[in-house]
């Protein structure tokens, strides 16, 4: 009798915690393979997604569009992390330099198919560097392959060596832009770990902040306020107990919330 008490007061105390969750919405992760044996995802971005109030779930690779759809069912948000370059032939036509960096064609079609029909569905969506990247080439913009070797009068150190919690290179972000909105200033540090940007915008695109030598450093779809990106990674601040950039996931989590009483309804 004393342990069924025990086990009665014990749920008494996790289950409202645990409904408190349900109510949160789902944040979907894209994945890299793992060279094949794994499916992952840095964990700077899961630390954000709940640190905004979010639910985060990791999205495996697939080439099955009925499984890629059935994933999307279940998130009320999206995000399309880092990683590998983007193939260049493929996705916008360029031959490959020879300062390209590795490249990973299956996580290509997924993350392409995932922000086509992250659109297409109107479910919310952010895309962090090679997200960032991945959102412009999906919707017909190209990128630069490689900054140092492409990018005329290029003067910033966009491949930096301190730690990922700490602002290298400054950008200016247009007001009254989605970025402006979520961190409230026009002028910040950021961190950099990438030498491919964006080149040629896609278009229904607009540019909403750049670094001093140009390079595009957060975009926004026109018709939309819910689909947008930045170059940096704000998960690395925000990891690392910084609040910085902490409203760029607590935006997304707000739409996540509007898109999932959407569905209900």
């Amino acid at each position: 009798m004393k342990r069924a008490l025990s086990y009665f007061l014990l749920l008494l105390l996790v289950l409202p915690a645990y409904a408190q969750d349900l109510q949160k919405p789902i944040i979907g992760l894209s994945s890299t393979s793992g060279g094949g044996t794994s499916t992952s995802v840095p964990l700077t971005y899961v630390q954000a997604v709940i640190r905004a109030g979010g639910v985060p779930m990791i999205l495996p690779i697939t080439h099955d569009h009925e499984l890629l759809k059935r994933m999307l069912d279940n998130i009320d948000a999206l995000i399309l992390t880092g990683g590998e370059d983007v193939d260049p032939l493929k996705w916008y036509g360029e031959e490959p330099l020879p300062a390209l960096g590795g490249i990973a064609p299956r996580r290509d079609s997924f993350d392409v198919a995932l922000a086509r029909l992250a659109v297409e569905r109107n479910i919310p969506l952010l895309g962090i560097c090679r997200g960032h990247q991945v959102i412009n080439v999906a919707f017909g913009g190209t990128l630069y392959q490689d900054i140092p070797s492409q990018v005329k009068d290029a003067r910033v150190k966009h491949r930096q060596n301190a730690a990922a919690n700490y602002g290298t290179h400054s950008i200016r972000i247009e007001q009254n832009s989605l970025l402006h909105q979520q961190i409230g200033t026009q002028h910040i540090a950021v961190n950099s770990f990438h030498h491919q940007a964006v080149k040629d915008v896609a278009p229904g695109f607009k540019v909403t902040a750049t670094s001093v030598d140009g390079v595009v450093e957060a975009m926004e779809k026109t018709d939309s306020d819910q689909v947008y990106s930045v170059q940096f990674h704000p998960e690395g601040f925000i990891a690392n107990d910084i609040n910085t950039f902490l409203g760029i996931f607590e935006y997304l989590v707000k739409k996540a919330e509007q898109h999932e009483r959407k569905k209900k309804q």
